[in-house]
């Protein structure tokens, strides 16, 4: 999860980096990493999200995709690995 004091200093390298005075070789590399644990995070919740969905016809029958599926056991096996 990213905190909003990351996301925040996010917001503001990258106004930074806009500027005329842009950023030092230090504030990139932060830069990078800090939109890179963004990115790994929204992964994260969106994996978690398709992975709770349940798809049901109008019949009531469940025709969640494969995928989904698949997903759900793979995310399972990595719960109980740990």
């Amino acid at each position: 999860m990213v905190s909003d004091l990351e996301i925040k200093r996010i917001n503001e390298l990258s106004k930074k980096s806009k500027t005329n005075k842009g950023l030092t070789n230090e504030e990139k590399i932060e830069q990078k990493k800090l939109r890179q644990k963004y990115l790994d995070s929204v992964k994260s919740s969106f994996t978690n999200q398709i992975s709770s969905m349940k798809v049901i016809d109008p019949k009531g029958t469940d025709v969640t995709p494969d995928k989904v599926k698949q997903l759900k056991k793979q995310l399972q096996k990595t719960k109980d690995d740990k």
